[in-house]
């Protein structure tokens, strides 16, 4: 069953609650995060992003940027700008995008979970990721960014935050300038916070959405610690997490499409008259398609959209993996007709999240810089859940969530 534990957060003063949230580590890279945080130096980038204060040309793995995190961190709790708590609270975040809330409860999720699949996950990580996150957290001794989890929907937990939202004003409430709002609440009152963490035990399973190898890292740390501990109790602060834990009828998946870089030495029409062998191809013509149901694909090539509808009989519904549309399209044409085999290695082929729309997708092939582009029907909530409840795993670059979460409301200390 899943733990939730409560926490003395260390968070930011209201009024530099903005500037100091920052988007995730994983989402810019460092010349990005270096244009964010510029004039800024509230911006959360200094500790997670800590390269941004070293030269441009910084081995962004080499110890001087993890000791600059450390620097950072130790800094911005000097100057006041991260403060902690003064008793341990769960915590709600809130999140707005198109009109729509989500609502999630902030509290600690359980090492042991992990290491017990009690915490699943439909991802594999890759071990040099891991390794560079638990170098930030075991010198910070703190999860700087909370990981994004779902959790099988409970009415009662639903109620209880309503009713939170609906009676108390919110500790932070900003818009990003993304146009994302943010709003945030504590809950302090003991009955509530043991009332939802007894709602929690009897859940059993919760699921990693967005943020696997913060997920991994943060676990393989407080194990680590476990272990290097001979007077360990099992109450230690290092036993657990910072998470955020939204419930699964709330969240949607958006695509996550493909962009290739070359038709493996076909024509267009030669390559439109394979995938007629497995797929019902339909020109579109040059205004964006958008993919209308599973197994409807969209093809973006040489000025024309065409839509695809995988045939009857080449695919299976009933296996978890094989449903998945980025398996249909990996089986059916990434590796047969364009010869990419491995989505992790392969440099023929680029993916682009969904957020950005398919006019990016167009407009890509138009530069030329990629000679075609698949647009795929988001994966949903479920498939998520049946594929990390049947043990498999997820191809690479499936599902992407938005919006993304800040990071900064509130950091989990190991000590």
């Amino acid at each position: 069953m899943a733990i939730l534990k409560a926490f003395r957060g260390l968070r930011p003063p209201r009024d530099i609650a903005k500037d100091l949230a920052s988007r995730p580590y994983d989402v810019l890279n460092s010349d990005e995060a270096r244009v964010e945080a510029k004039e800024n130096p509230y911006s959360l980038l200094h500790i997670i992003k800590p390269e941004i204060d070293l030269p441009a040309d910084v081995d962004i793995h080499s110890q001087a940027v993890y000791d600059k995190a450390k620097e950072n961190f130790d800094l911005f709790r000097k100057k006041g700008w991260l403060v902690q708590d003064v008793e341990d609270y769960l915590y709600i975040y809130a999140q707005t995008m198109n009109g729509k809330t989500q609502y999630g409860i902030v509290g600690c999720a359980g090492v042991e979970d992990y290491m017990n699949g009690i915490i699943r996950k439909h991802e594999l990580t890759r071990k040099d990721k891991e390794e560079d996150r638990m170098k930030h957290v075991r010198i910070t001794d703190a999860n700087m960014e909370p990981v994004f989890f779902a959790y099988p929907a409970v009415p009662e937990i639903d109620s209880i935050v309503s009713g939170i939202v609906k009676n108390n004003a919110p500790e932070y409430d900003f818009v990003a300038a993304d146009g994302v709002g943010h709003h945030f609440w504590m809950i302090t009152d003991k009955q509530t916070i043991d009332r939802i963490t007894a709602l929690f035990a009897k859940i059993p399973f919760t699921y990693v959405a967005d943020g696997h190898h913060r997920t991994a890292a943060a676990a393989l740390v407080g194990n680590e610690k476990k272990q290097n501990n001979p007077g360990h109790t099992g109450t230690e602060e290092y036993n657990y997490f910072l998470a955020v834990h939204f419930p699964d009828n709330q969240l949607s998946i958006i695509d996550y499409n493909r962009v290739v870089k070359d038709l493996n030495g076909l024509s267009a029409s030669e390559f439109l008259s394979k995938l007629s062998v497995t797929f019902t191809v339909e020109e579109k013509g040059a205004a964006v398609y958008k993919p209308e149901r599973l197994h409807n694909f969209s093809l973006y090539m040489e000025g024309k959209w065409y839509s695809l509808t995988a045939k009857p009989g080449t695919y299976n519904d009933s296996d978890p993996i094989g449903v998945l549309d980025v398996t249909i399209l990996s089986r059916l044409i990434l590796d047969p007709i364009l010869d990419i085999k491995d989505l992790r290695t392969s440099t023929k082929i680029d993916f682009v999240g969904g957020i950005r729309g398919l006019g990016e997708l167009s407009k890509r092939v138009d530069s030329g810089e990629m000679k075609a582009a698949f647009a795929l029907y988001p994966v949903s909530m479920k498939q998520l859940i049946d594929i990390a409840d049947s043990g498999n795993i997820m191809p690479p670059k499936t599902t992407w969530f938005e919006p993304k979460l800040r990071s900064g409301l509130v950091v989990h200390l190991l000590e």
